[in-house]
């Protein structure tokens, strides 16, 4: 089974690399394509770094300008995810300072104001444990788990994303499943105790 996800994902890679090739070339086509298979990825990529399903849209849809934009300076076509990541990384962030931005002037209208999220949805227990453990870690490293474990990238291709060096991404990957062991084993034992 393993082997049956990995050959699926080499392929769309393969496919993500040729629908590149053809865009960089003006096939609009090709951008439509790609535009369509890669924006999953993104808009989950931007929602876990911003944690508002409408803001992830909004980012992703004005990065998909830059992302297509970019394409002429792209070296590598295979390298096109990670450039896409880190785009929207980029974008978030510039999202994110305008929030707290304007999270500075309601303060000075208001006392208060918390913006939430919606939980994502039912999940199995299990499941539910390790969504709830990663939600306690720091958003970087909530970004660096799912970018490398969800989103099967490369160390080096979570550090283009989220634009830090690959040894940063290590030592979060590192610090980010010790944490989680913690934290789930904590959770075992509040349970049988």
């Amino acid at each position: 089974m393993e082997q049956s996800k990995a050959s699926s994902a080499q392929k769309a890679r393969a496919l993500e690399a040729y629908l590149v090739a053809s865009a960089r070339m003006g096939d609009t086509a090709a951008m439509d394509q790609l535009v369509r298979l890669v924006q999953p990825h993104l808009l989950r990529h931007a929602n876990r770094l911003l944690g508002d399903a409408e803001g992830a849209r909004d980012v992703t849809q004005t990065a998909w300008v830059d992302i297509l934009r970019g394409l002429a300076r792209l070296r590598e076509v295979a390298a096109f995810r990670a450039f896409a990541m880190q785009i929207v990384t980029r974008k978030v962030a510039a999202a994110i300072k305008t929030r707290q931005r304007d999270r500075e002037i309601a303060a000075g209208w208001a006392e208060e104001g918390e913006f939430t999220t919606a939980p994502l949805g039912e999940q199995t227990a299990d499941a539910q444990n390790v969504r709830d453990a990663i939600a306690r870690l720091p958003p970087t490293h909530q970004a660096t788990l799912a970018l490398f474990y969800l989103d099967e990238m490369t160390v080096a291709e979570v550090a283009t994303a989220l634009d830090v060096p690959v040894g940063t991404i290590k030592t979060r990957l590192m610090h980010a499943r010790d944490k989680l062991r913690v934290l789930l084993k904590g959770d075992k034992n509040d349970q049988t105790g």
